[in-house]
């Protein structure tokens, strides 16, 4: 999926301007101004369209959680994930919207797409690990569908 498709997800999710998107960036020490924000929110046919790269998107997700959470000056940042895969973008959103295993499998209900708790918990396995499993591009349109869902209400 790609980086610009969340972020045009999450804008809707969220209810907020390219202003306030560019803020979010900018808490993870990223400056970008609003008027690149809408060139990253255009659709890929449109003109003046700007991909959004892996990096680009680990500071928006960073920028996310110090949003949604607060930011602990104590702790040192952590390092980017790179490169951004659609199972880090979940692992993210998890942490920002402070889901636990219960959420999730709702906001998958919701969407009409059940997952059962050993399949959800295996997209939250490190790389490698015997039963991780990747997080498909179905599985997270659905899930940003049922977050936004959750959240619009």
């Amino acid at each position: 999926m790609l980086n610009n498709d969340v972020l045009r997800s999450l804008r809707y999710t969220l209810n907020i301007n390219d202003e306030e998107l560019a803020e979010i960036f900018q808490l993870s020490n990223k400056t970008i101004t609003a008027d690149e924000v809408s060139l990253l929110l255009k659709k890929e046919d449109e003109e003046g369209f700007v991909l959004c790269d892996d990096e680009l998107m680990a500071h928006f997700l960073d920028g996310l959680v110090y949003f949604k959470r607060g930011k602990d000056d104590s702790r040192p940042a952590q390092p980017f994930e790179l490169p951004i895969t659609n199972n880090i973008i979940l692992k993210k959103l998890r942490v920002a919207f402070e889901l636990k295993e219960d959420d999730m499998n709702q906001i998958m209900q919701s969407v009409d797409f059940p997952v059962s708790k050993p399949e959800m918990s295996a997209l939250f396995r490190k790389f490698g690990h015997s039963n991780y499993r990747t997080c498909g591009d179905q599985f997270l349109r659905n899930f940003l569908k049922g977050l936004a869902l959750r959240e619009q209400n």
